[in-house]
């Protein structure tokens, strides 16, 4: 696959227990997308934040979270982003998604061997 320089990042901050149909989201956000085709994603596992709701969610010893932020990115061209987005619109009750323009600078893959 080969992207345009102009590209789009999308950004979803969900929390790590967050489940859809019995799974973790984040992992049926990221297949879904893996699906679809798209470039690509990845997953972040924060140590600390909050979201809309000022809850504290943090992996420091005295007070474990099973529950820690998880961003996920993934990229691809403004067309393919604009179609996933209703069906994550469907799939998350609660975090926080974000688009922003991306110009890519190198996309590249090792051939199987």
């Amino acid at each position: 696959m080969r992207l345009p320089e102009e590209a789009e990042l999308l950004r979803i901050f969900i929390g790590e227990s967050d489940r859809h149909q019995g799974k973790p989201l984040y992992e049926t956000i990221v297949l879904e997308a893996r699906r679809r085709g798209m470039a690509g994603a990845t997953v972040l596992r924060g140590i600390m934040g909050f979201g809309a709701d000022s809850r504290m969610h943090t992996a420091k010893v005295l007070r474990l979270s099973e529950d820690l932020p998880v961003v996920i990115e993934i990229i691809d061209t403004p067309e393919r982003i604009a179609e996933f987005l209703p069906d994550l619109d469907a799939m998350i009750q609660e975090g926080m998604i974000t688009l922003e323009r991306a110009r890519v600078i190198a996309y590249r893959h090792s051939p199987t061997s």
